[in-house]
């Protein structure tokens, strides 16, 4: 191609790179100029233009993004005429774009001429949304280089097409365990239905059952008589293992069990299988949320038809990573107008902590267990409150009753706040409710800590902070050593209310009881978390941490 100042003489049939204004007449860039062009343009004063001349083999660039759309083009996909160079492809039905990155990775690299432009593989788009776009850049492409563009395009089938939604009958086992909330239970029907629904899909009546391996079974055989043409289960605890309960439900009900788990958060708990030629899954915890997570890009792909091995299971980690995407949940109508800076920092959850140091000491008296200096001579509410400020929870709230100016002069030049617990004689409740009310409007969560617990570790609290995840499940972290339940736990602000509403010198222990598919306990590689230190004796348990005597 020549390029550049042509003079009117020899600028017919020439291609006009910038538009020019005369009186009455625009011409626009990328016009061939003919006869009446050049007399109009030499009346204005002008003697030569910016153009364009094709070189013998050139082809222009409105043929070449014609053919090479053509080449391009799968099914379901419909396609706007070729203008500047430019063909958009549009999606006939609603469906899941499936593409062949490595043909179009392959055209893009070929030559700077071409260019195609598509939204990322797998992705469910509707009837008529634009898909991908074909743009020549210069006013013209070598004519070798689309030959063998086409010829890459037109492989064994077409590097983009729409795969539509079938309208399967899916049926969905949810098994229960004592204690579990009916609105847990409502919600997740509720979710898993407008998920099959939104993919042209239908759910069959819902079957729930013990958290039972027979019992599930025989319910996803019903749902098989039913007419199911895929099988959901999601237990009332999370599947660690494929021969947990729910695989094992699967493999009972004549099935098998394909893969476990995923490199997508969340969603790394899936469990893929089959019952003959039937897809089974068995739904990680987040499926309970109406949130993306892993479990919608494997429903989408087998609602479009398309088989999901374990190999395409492992291939999606990269990009996997769907925590704090605040926009990708939601319908592209509903997506922020302003969407954030793309080098923004993610937010991390804020976890905020409470230290209840209101106790009255009864055991210990007439000491005050909270002011009992270790072997170095710190208090023991100040030995556990550095800890809570080593670890990532932020801010800490201690909470006093009982000679609370003695405590809070033990903590002087922390970075704690204070909340003074005025009814904190009738019982650990009052000094929780008092500790609750000031945990900041944006904290996520809130950590309740002991004062009398001195052995935990920063170390221990962040393992806690790493387990927490509401949409994964995990609303209620425990600690535990050797299968027995500790202290401290970690709260999502969902449990506030309830937590609120305790009388009496109990915690908030029966509430993780009633929640038990929102809880996980954390195994922790010591006893600190089951130690507290009420009496005299007791402190003498831990030779090197307080003097003998206490």
């Amino acid at each position: 191609m020549n390029f550049g100042a042509t003079p009117l003489e020899e600028a017919e049939g020439a291609i006009l790179a910038h538009t020019i204004r005369l009186k009455g007449r625009v011409i626009k860039k990328g016009t061939a100029l003919d006869a009446e062009a050049i007399v109009a343009l030499r009346a204005e004063g002008h003697g030569s233009v910016i153009a364009a001349r094709l070189a013998r083999g050139e082809i222009p660039e409105d043929e070449a993004a014609d053919r090479l759309a053509e080449a391009l083009r799968g099914a379901l996909l419909a396609r706007s005429r070729a203008a500047t160079g430019r063909v958009n492809l549009m999606a006939e039905a609603a469906g899941l774009l499936v593409l062949d990155a490595a043909r179009i990775d392959r055209i893009n690299q070929m030559d700077e001429s071409l260019t195609v432009a598509t939204l990322p593989n797998h992705t469910p788009v509707s009837a008529k949304e634009m898909v991908a776009t074909i743009k020549v850049i210069p006013f013209a492409s070598p004519g070798a280089v689309l030959q063998l563009a086409e010829t890459i395009a037109k492989g064994s089938r077409p590097p983009i097409a729409v795969h539509p939604f079938r309208p399967l009958k899916v049926g969905l086992v949810l098994t229960e365990l004592p204690g579990i909330k009916e609105s847990v239970m409502e919600g997740t029907i509720e979710a898993t239905r407008a998920r099959v629904e939104a993919l042209h899909g239908s759910l069959l009546p819902v079957r729930r059952t013990p958290h039972e391996e027979h019992a599930a079974a025989a319910a996803l055989r019903a749902l098989l008589k039913e007419g199911a043409e895929m099988l959901l289960l999601i237990g009332a605890s999370a599947v660690v293992d494929r021969r947990d309960t729910g695989p094992a439900a699967i493999i009972r009900a004549g099935g098998a069990i394909a893969h476990f788990g995923m490199p997508v958060d969340p969603g790394n708990l899936l469990c893929l299988g089959s019952v003959g030629a039937v897809p089974s899954i068995v739904l990680p915890g987040c499926a309970r949320s109406p949130k993306l997570n892993g479990f919608d890009w494997v429903l989408q792909r087998l609602f479009a038809g398309i088989a999901v091995t374990p190999r395409d299971i492992m291939a999606m980690g990269v990009g996997g990573l769907l925590k704090e995407i605040e926009t990708r949940p939601l319908p592209r109508g509903e997506a922020p107008k302003v969407p954030p800076p793309p080098n923004a920092p993610r937010r991390a959850r804020k976890i905020a902590a409470l230290v209840l140091a209101a106790g009255r000491s009864r055991r210990m008296a007439p000491l005050n267990k909270l002011l009992v200096r270790d072997t170095k001579g710190t208090p023991m509410v100040a030995r556990v409150v550095d800890r809570v400020l080593e670890s990532q929870a932020h801010p800490i709230i201690v909470v006093t009753g009982h000679e609370h100016e003695a405590v809070q002069a033990a903590l002087a030049g922390r970075r704690v706040a204070f909340i003074h617990a005025e009814d904190f004689a009738e019982g650990l409740s009052a000094s929780l409710k008092a500790g609750l009310a000031a945990i900041p409007p944006d904290a996520d969560g809130v950590l309740v800590c002991l004062g009398d617990m001195p052995l935990i570790s920063a170390a221990m609290l962040d393992k806690l902070l790493a387990a927490f995840d509401p949409e994964e499940g995990r609303a209620i972290v425990m600690p535990t050593y050797r299968g027995k339940q500790g202290n401290p736990m970690l709260w999502s602000r969902e449990f506030i209310p309830a937590m609120l509403a305790i009388t009496g010198d109990v915690g908030a222990r029966h509430l993780a009881g009633q929640h038990a598919d929102r809880m996980v306990e954390v195994e922790m590689p010591d006893d600190a978390v089951l130690r507290d230190f009420d009496t005299v004796a007791e402190l003498a348990t831990a030779p090197g941490v307080f003097p003998a005597r206490g």
